[in-house]
């Protein structure tokens, strides 16, 4: 979410996100699915650039989850900032 969260407003492809994120897509494809399932994120086709390449999934963060992904943040620099926290 706090990949999503550094552009809120812009559409991210799937791909895109595994590179930021490091993430795997069996983990993050997942994880994506139930954002969108809980109203966080929200998802779109969008054709691709390459005329023999399928359609694919981009994605963005509701306004519920920009509030979430703002929370998530503030929790993770509260968390650095006692020494109790772990790298996103």
């Amino acid at each position: 979410m706090l990949a999503l969260l550094e552009r809120p407003q812009d559409w991210r492809y799937g791909y895109e996100l595994m590179v930021l994120t490091g993430i795997a897509s069996g983990t993050l494809y997942p994880m994506l699915i139930r954002l969108c399932d809980q109203g966080n994120l929200e998802a779109q086709w969008v054709p691709s650039p390459h005329e023999s390449r399928p359609p694919r999934h981009a994605y963005r963060l509701t306004p519920s989850g920009i509030a979430l992904a703002r929370t998530i943040e503030s929790d993770d620099v509260r968390a650095a900032n006692d020494g109790k926290g772990f790298a996103i």
